[in-house]
This record gives C-alpha cells, structure tokens and sequence, in this order.
C-alpha cells in the first residue's frame, strides 16, 4: 500500500538561467555513500498551475520508475532536455522518452476503452501509470482483472472531468450559458491555491510551496478515488453481478433482480446489463430494509439520471399504505405504494417478490 504524500520538498537551491528560475531539492548529506543513488528530476513549468500537471507529478512519483522524484518546474528546453520526465511543458509526447505535454499542434491522444476526450497531462500519466499505481493499492499483479476494472471505472468517475477541464471541453452540447457556477471542482479549487496577484511575495518559492499544496490536493482525493474503488465500487459491483446472473432462480421473466445484501446498486446494474447485454431488462430490485427488515421492491429507471422508470408499479396500488394497500393487491403484508410508482414495500420477502410479479403482468 502507499500513503499520501503530504511533506514538502526539501530545502530548495536556486539556479539563475537568462529569464529563468527553477528550483530543486538540495541532495542529501548522504551522495558519498556507495550505494546513493540519485533521485530521478522531474519537470514542468514554472508560473501558474493547474491541476493537471499538479496531478500528474504526484501520480509520477508513486511509480517504482520515479518514486520520490525531485519536481523541477522550469520553461527553460535546455534544463528540461536534461531531465528524466517532463510533464505539461516542452511540446513533446513521446513516452518512450517520459515527455507527456498535450499543448502541441496535432495532439490528439485519448484514453481509448471507448473514451473520446483529448487527455491533459494528468491523463496521459495515468493513461501509461495507472495500472501500476492501482495494482500496488490492491497489492495485486497488474494483470489481475480487478486492477483494469478499476483503472477504467476511476478514469470515467475521476480522471477525465480532469482532463475536459483542462483542455477546455464543456460538458454538454450547448451554446446556452451556464444556469449556474460550480467553482468548487478539483480543477478550481487547484487553482484557488495559485499565488493571490495582490500578494507582495511573487517568489518563485512561495510558488513552489504552493504547487506542493496543490500537488498534496490533488494526489490526496486521487488515492481517495482509488481507495474507494477498491473498498466499496469493486465489492458492490461482485455482487449485483452474482445477483443479475441468479435473477432467472427468481423469477422465469428474469425481469427480477433480489439482492442478497444491499450495496449501491443503481450504476452497476445499467453498466453489466449493457456490458453483458442482459436482455430481457431488468425491471424490479427486491431488497431488505436494514433499518425496519421490511423488503422493498424498486422499479429500476429508464436511465441513471431519470426519474421515470422501465416499469413502475401499477397506478392502482400507489398512494395506497397497509391494510388498504393489501386488500386493493390481494398480497398480504404490504407496506405502501409511493405516489410515483417507484418503490414499494412489504413486511416480508415473499409479499414483495409477489408485489413485483404483480407490477410484470398490471
């Protein structure tokens, strides 16, 4: 396992080119050891940052290739051309050589795995890195199949808002502006960290600091994603595929899906019914209520973000609680209806199995 990085650079020397600054760790006391070896340097540039290049150099340094590097931040090419890995500056992608800059003219390089969005450094760095970084979090081969799950799931929920951020993508087809402002995304809050133009301190020091904050920003909720991925997507995932595989046992419309233990759901099941291409749909979620052990039977919606479902349950039922709600199904033991026809409830098992193959055939 690794752990955030959040200590600061060590105490910065400062080399003066023509109109340049750029600043690294002095070295150890320890280079006349026999066994020293250089730390590997780093680059990008100096100036404003963004989180990507932020991202980038944190994600770098968790590889075994560049783990610990020194981050030196410079535009000048002859100090980056010396260098064992530049990011976001220099116009070159060639990862044969470690250069990941995406500002070039005819840059076009993408994720792949069906993704389409132009990568920013961030990406490109997790695009070559990313399955080490995740396998040594899972503390699994790189070639195990949970390790490329992940690596896909973590670039679609994290990594490419980073990169449409930075390259300047909206969000939706639209000419239309904004119905409201959202300054509070990794990118803009990286960025709230630049130096204030009011501040009287511009030093390339106080720069500096402040990159290493971004940095820690950055790379703190990077590893959250991937922690989170690995401890709470992975395992809800195992099980609503076991469960959308056993739906048949259920019920012979396999329109029916019961979870045997509740976890976040909704997402999976549209992700492994396309992936798998599960035909017919599912249509109902039967799961046990923790908190009253009741049993709820969900309508699954027609797509993540709506509101209206596949198949709600029928309009004669809804709105309807209890004994009025039983007599009108002639299902002992219901709970209740909402008004929407989305959810519905029933003391046990067998009356909310029976609440869903009503719902099929009303």
């Amino acid at each position: 396992m690794f752990t955030v990085a959040t200590k600061l650079l060590a105490p910065a020397a400062r080399f003066h080119i023509p109109n340049k600054t750029f600043s690294f760790p002095l070295m150890a006391a320890a280079t006349n050891s026999p066994s020293y070896a250089p730390l590997k340097r780093i680059g990008t540039h100096n100036g404003s940052f963004h989180c990507d290049e932020a991202l980038g150099c944190f994600m770098i340094r968790l590889t075994n290739k560049f783990s610990g590097a020194e981050i030196v931040r410079t535009r000048d090419p002859q100090v980056l051309e010396t260098l064992d890995a530049v990011l976001d500056v220099g116009g070159v992608y060639d990862p044969s050589r470690d250069r990941y800059d995406h500002h070039q003219k005819g840059f076009s390089e993408v994720f792949g795995h069906g993704f389409i969005t132009k990568l920013s450094s961030a990406g490109l760095i997790y695009k070559h890195f990313g399955t080490e970084i995740i396998a040594k979090e899972l503390q699994l081969d790189e070639s195990h199949p949970d390790v490329h799950r992940l690596y896909l799931a973590i670039y679609k929920s994290f990594m490419e808002a980073i990169d449409a951020v930075d390259n300047g993508i909206n969000q939706y087809d639209t000419d239309q502006p904004p119905k409201y402002v959202n300054n509070t995304h990794l990118s803009s809050r990286v960025g709230k960290f630049n130096l204030d133009w009011t501040d009287p301190d511009q030093s390339s020091e106080k720069e500096n600091e402040a990159f290493q904050r971004a940095m820690t920003l950055a790379g703190t909720e990077f590893l959250e994603s991937v922690r989170f991925h690995a401890k709470s997507w992975l395992p809800a995932r195992s099980i609503v595929m076991e469960c959308l595989a056993a739906r048949t046992d259920i019920d012979p419309s396999g329109e029916i899906m019961v979870l045997d233990r509740f976890c976040p759901w909704k997402l999976h099941l549209f992700e492994l019914e396309q992936e798998l291409k599960t035909e017919p749909s599912i249509k109902y979620v039967l799961y046990q209520d923790e908190r009253s052990k009741s049993w709820r039977v969900q309508a699954v919606a027609k797509s993540p973000d709506s509101f209206e479902s596949r198949k709600a349950l029928p309009i004669e039922w809804r709105g309807l609680r209890d004994d009025e709600l039983s007599k009108e199904t002639g299902i002992p033991g219901c709970v209740f209806v909402h008004m929407s026809g989305f959810i519905g409830g029933n003391h046990s098992y067998e009356g909310a199995l029976a609440m869903a193959r009503g719902g099929l055939k009303l």
